[in-house]
């Protein structure tokens, strides 16, 4: 009897090691690889479970926030704005938003306490998205037609600042809104003649166009200072929690480079985990992403974050009446956290 209480006893024991240790991805895992408790972290993805946010799945898969200690909670945020509030409020402790939101969020008063530590894309991914047959193919054919967007997003917001750089009388466009989810379906369907979307949704559309092909404008064409998606957190958690911040920009980088170099995997990856997501369009949306991410010829280090440039797209935004005068890129990025050149 003694001999079977103990086989039985060593049979639990090693059943909770393995639960314990599971791999990445895993839900249950309690322990990095050296046997030290794994650290809760929830972040928030920049909208959604698209594949330009599939990167955040891949570190969890393969392992590398556990590799930095962490366990890391995912869930899909809601947009620049209401991302911003959630971290605010310790609902998450990173997301990725914006960086012109963020700058005309804290130019107008907002979006106190949160700072920017590293850069997602280094180019702006806000477009404009049509159809071809639309009578859209430059930007001063949006002159007359009637365009569909949330009222506070980034694209529609910046409008005015694009329409005046690209030559477009911004007062010959319409805007209805639309909520997100619903965008694509509002220019399949023919209600609107554009919308507003980033660049990499151009293979969603075109699935849901059916055989139509998706006109294109991008911002960045007109406005090639501005950064696109930024990774931020607390100024609290950045001053007081500096070692953790480091940990997890690392790892979360490490998952962005995969995702790029191997978008096919981070399209079975993303399905895994989010059953409702289709590999083919989020592996596109990550090729496409990769021009965002590591621009050719620019050399940067992934991740990196040019103050130079943030002040330049402060000029642009004050010049354009976007935002008042009197903000600086060092109020607003932690350059101790930031990834380095």
């Amino acid at each position: 009897m003694n001999r079977l209480i103990r086989t039985v006893a060593a049979l639990a024991w090693a059943c909770l090691l393995v639960v314990a240790c599971a791999g990445p991805g895993g839900q249950q895992q309690t322990s990095t690889a050296g046997g030290g408790p794994l650290e809760k972290v929830t972040y928030l993805t920049s909208f959604g479970n698209f594949g330009r946010d599939a990167y955040a799945w891949v570190a969890k898969e393969k392992g590398f926030f556990r590799e930095a200690g962490l366990d890391v909670d995912i869930k899909p945020g809601g947009g620049t704005g209401d991302n911003i509030s959630k971290v605010e409020a310790g609902a998450a402790m990173f997301t990725p938003v914006d960086l012109t939101g963020l700058l005309l969020a804290r130019g107008n008063g907002g979006a106190g306490s949160v700072v920017v530590v590293a850069g997602i894309q280094q180019r702006t991914m806000a477009a404009l998205i049509s159809l071809e047959g639309n009578g859209i193919t430059t930007p001063k054919d949006l002159e007359g037609k009637t365009l569909a967007d949330s009222p506070g997003s980034v694209v529609r917001n910046l409008f005015p600042t694009y329409a005046k750089l690209a030559g477009v009388d911004a007062t010959k466009v319409t805007w209805v809104n639309g909520a997100p989810a619903n965008l694509i379906g509002l220019l399949a369907g023919g209600t609107v003649a554009g919308i507003g979307q980033f660049v990499v949704g151009e293979p969603t559309v075109e699935s849901v166009a059916k055989g139509r092909q998706a006109v294109v404008l991008p911002y960045s064409e007109v406005m090639s200072d501005l950064y696109g998606n930024v990774l931020i957190t607390t100024t609290k958690t950045a001053q007081e929690q500096p070692d953790l911040a480091k940990r997890f920009i690392a790892a979360l980088i490490k998952g962005l480079v995969h995702s790029i170099d191997h978008p096919d995997e981070t399209g079975r990856i993303l399905q895994k985990h989010v059953p409702a997501s289709a590999p083919a369009p989020a592996a596109a949306e990550c090729t496409l992403m990769g021009a965002f991410v590591r621009p050719e010829g620019s050399g940067d280090v992934v991740g990196t974050i040019d103050t130079k440039r943030v002040a330049r797209t402060i000029e642009l935004l004050q010049d354009a009446d976007a935002m008042p005068s009197g903000l600086t890129p060092d109020q607003l990025i932690s350059a101790d956290l930031t990834p380095k050149p």
